[in-house]
């Protein structure tokens, strides 16, 4: 069979909106610890931060509460006006995070982030209905690698324009905005693309809802069956567009009847959580002095990092996912990719002990982390496979609503995770549980649990 051209245009729009999640997510990753210290939420203890670091876990839990309803309402009222709202939404939310002064502050203005995210679903709907059975693996593969673009640049906005008045001050120290607001301009570039993606959105971005299309697709015909003499045959025609049921989309208990999607929104629920816990370990761990029990390293140093990491990812997903996929169909890999959270979770272990016992970053411990980053590559080779399972789950009719489930399964395990991660990290070093690895320990358990339930799915 041969493979439909993808719709270029229609692709790269989708997939720009796509954009500013991870960029809006992450770019406060490298400064977050230093920004709630500087609030003063944590009176000095910085075995307590952890327990405030949970604070951007509330962008995933407002995302997953606003999700479905976005799905939904995409499936009534059409995916480009649904789509739009997002961006221009998040451009003024993260600005307002960046003027906070308070932690309370940052809250709100985090779960406005998360609130107007909560779209993001109707992208990948969006995607789906722009593509075909011979395509549409082509261009789910591509999310991934728009997702590590974004986890390059946002931690990289938030390491190296955070506080820039210390840091260029012959430059920045000039301006009292700079100096008042130490992470405005990081916050600034994240809304600056997010209102990028508003504007090309708003102009290049067409209707894909098979409802809103299908009418003029069948004027057209019409007007030709009317213009010829045309076999009626070819007046019966139906692109795919017209295949999908343009009835009223089922209510989420009834999607939720099918034991199918059950556990395919389990999975993904698993996958999410464990990634989320994962991610918001790793700036706590890296930030954290050595001698309390993380890494001991700068907002710069972090930033930096997560970019290579962003880096290594783009470069998998370019070279190998698509041969994965083809190779061990969409199951398989999505099992593989989740088992090696085992491999995540102990190297964060080993790493912590090492820094540890030598009391300082040597070469070994740099040697330790590049492997952990390398290795953490194959998380996005999970998330696509999952991707595809869903679309391939969901009722043609209701593909926004389906979507919007599992961007709300998503989403709501995203929004715990980073709180009990980090909860779970501060409360290990506190009591000293386990040596200090608690939160590593009831991760893995939680890993294998997860390999279980998607070890059901069926094939």
């Amino acid at each position: 069979m041969q493979a439909t051209p993808l719709p270029k245009l229609q692709i790269f729009l989708a997939l720009l909106v796509q954009l500013s999640e991870p960029v809006t997510a992450m770019v406060i990753y490298p400064f977050i610890i230093k920004a709630l210290k500087w609030t003063g939420i944590t009176d000095g203890d910085e075995k307590a931060t952890g327990y405030y670091a949970g604070e951007e876990s509330i962008f995933f839990v407002s995302e997953a509460l606003s999700v479905y309803h976005w799905g939904r309402a995409s499936d009534f009222y059409g995916r480009k006006p649904i789509l739009l709202i997002g961006p221009l939404g998040l451009a003024f939310a993260v600005l307002g995070f960046g003027l906070s002064k308070s932690f309370w502050g940052m809250v709100i203005a985090r779960a406005a982030m998360g609130v107007f995210n909560g779209n993001i679903g109707v992208s990948k709907t969006l995607m789906a209905e722009a593509t075909d059975e011979s395509n549409r693996a082509d261009a789910f593969t591509l999310s991934p690698i728009v997702w590590t673009i974004g986890t390059t640049l946002g931690p990289t906005f938030g390491g190296v324009l955070a506080d820039p008045s210390a840091r260029w001050p012959h430059i920045f120290g000039r301006f009292p905005l700079f100096t008042e607001f130490p992470w405005f301009l990081p916050c600034f570039a994240a809304g600056l693309l997010a209102f990028l993606a508003f504007i090309f959105s708003y102009w290049g971005l067409k209707e894909t809802l098979p409802r809103k299309v299908k009418p003029k697709v069948s004027e057209t015909l019409s007007l030709l069956n009317d213009s010829s003499e045309t076999p009626p045959s070819y007046g019966s025609l139906q692109t795919e567009a017209d295949s999908m049921s343009p009835g009223t989309p089922p209510s989420a208990r009834a999607l939720l009847g099918d034991w199918k999607m059950r556990v395919t929104l389990a999975s993904m629920g698993f996958l999410a959580f464990t990634d989320m816990s994962y991610v918001s370990l790793i700036p706590l761990i890296y930030s954290t002095s050595i001698s309390v029990g993380g890494l001991g390293l700068s907002p710069y140093q972090i930033g930096l990092i997560l970019g290579l990491f962003g880096l290594f990812n783009g470069i998998w997903n370019w070279l190998v996912l698509t041969r994965i996929l083809k190779k061990l169909g969409t199951r398989k890999t999505l099992i593989l990719g989740y088992t090696l959270y085992l491999v995540h979770f102990s190297l964060l272990w080993i790493l912590r002990d090492v820094a540890g016992y030598i009391g300082k970053v040597t070469p070994l411990v740099w040697a330790l982390l590049i492997l952990q980053l390398f290795i953490s590559t194959t998380i996005n080779t999970a998330y696509n496979a999952m991707h595809l399972l869903i679309v391939a789950t969901a009722p043609p009719n209701a593909l926004g609503s389906v979507n919007g489930l599992a961007q709300m399964v998503s989403s709501g395990s995203r929004g715990f995770a980073p709180a009990i991660a980090s909860s779970l990290f501060s409360l290990s070093l506190e009591l000293r549980i386990a040596n200090g690895h608690l939160v590593e320990i009831v991760l893995l358990g939680v890993t294998l649990v997860g390999i279980f339930c998607m070890s059901q799915l069926p094939i």
